[in-house]
């Protein structure tokens, strides 16, 4: 495809002026500087043009971590977020499918975001998040360390970005608990795809039949896949590729949220940072880590 190629050309681009800038020369001119830095960001500008779904919806997957009842409970700290962000920015968020535990945590979650340039939004908010605090589950009031994964995906629209043969999935139904099956006599309406060379697996309940529930998954499924050739594609492009086995997701952290021995929040990508720890995880005031994540 036209736009594949001209996508792959202007990460080139920006790579190469990535390694440029990293010269301990560069800001000897510095009106040259100036000039490349204006390129660069405009480059980047571009390449985020190109990309179709950055305009468009999101699906929201948050998945608990090492930690226990902790890391659930942080899973269900982070969705209150999000969903108080999206409230601020007036979107709107659906429930498609949860595994609560009994404390009112989340073993995983998947919702979808609906609204002009979600995706592109919150697209950099996909990666771990880490959570230090006094554990509420442990009598001893011991510090405790939790982690949860952040993923975010675009609602898919165009099938044949990523075609998905049916021999290449395996599909397993069950009797659905959420909103779409509560007045189905108990029929099998859940639905859950795994996408047999990668492992990729979606959970979908929301809707109110098993073919409703089946396509939801199928294009949540697509968007996982499109997600991942995106990431592989630009990480190989700038000579930066590493496999993306579970280990290696869970070994880097994007944000820190600390309550305890004092309070802050960090991102360890663009060093923002506020002390304000509730005004984002009980307001969703992400607004000044998201402007920084999109120059990344």
């Amino acid at each position: 495809m036209v736009e594949t190629g001209a996508r792959e050309a202007l990460t080139e681009k920006i790579a190469d002026m990535e390694a440029r800038m990293a010269d301990p020369h560069f800001w000897e001119d510095k009106d040259r500087a100036q000039e490349l830095l204006k390129e660069y960001n405009d480059l980047k500008q571009n390449l985020r043009d190109l990309n179709p779904y950055d305009k468009g919806n999101a699906v929201l997957t948050i998945f608990a971590g090492a930690g226990g009842d902790d890391a659930e409970d942080f899973a269900a700290m982070l969705f209150n977020m999000y969903e108080r962000y999206v409230a601020r920015k007036k979107w709107s968020i659906r429930t498609l499918h949860e595994n609560e535990n009994d404390h009112g945590g989340y073993r995983n979650i998947t919702a979808e975001i609906k609204g002009v340039g979600v995706y592109g939004t919150l697209k950099n908010e996909s990666g771990v998040h880490r959570l230090v605090r006094i554990s509420p589950f442990n009598a001893k009031k011991l510090r405790h360390t939790s982690f949860v994964m952040v993923e975010i995906i675009p609602e898919f629209t165009r099938v044949e970005d990523v075609e998905i043969p049916e021999g290449d999935i395996s599909i397993e139904y069950a009797k659905s608990s959420g909103p779409g099956g509560q007045n189905v006599n108990k029929r099998e309406t859940a639905v859950r795809i795994v996408h047999n060379a990668t492992g990729l697996s979606v959970h979908c309940e929301s809707e109110r039949s098993q073919a409703q529930n089946r396509e939801k998954a199928l294009a949540i499924l697509r968007g996982k896949l499109y997600r991942r050739l995106e990431d592989e594609r630009v990480a190989k492009v700038e000579n930066m590729y590493i496999s993306k086995t579970t280990d290696a997701e869970w070994g880097n952290q994007i944000r820190s949220y600390v309550l305890h021995p004092y309070k802050m929040v960090k991102d360890h990508r663009t060093e923002v940072e506020t002390h304000d720890v509730d005004a984002v995880l009980k307001e969703g005031e992400l607004d000044e880590f998201i402007s920084a994540e999109q120059t990344l």
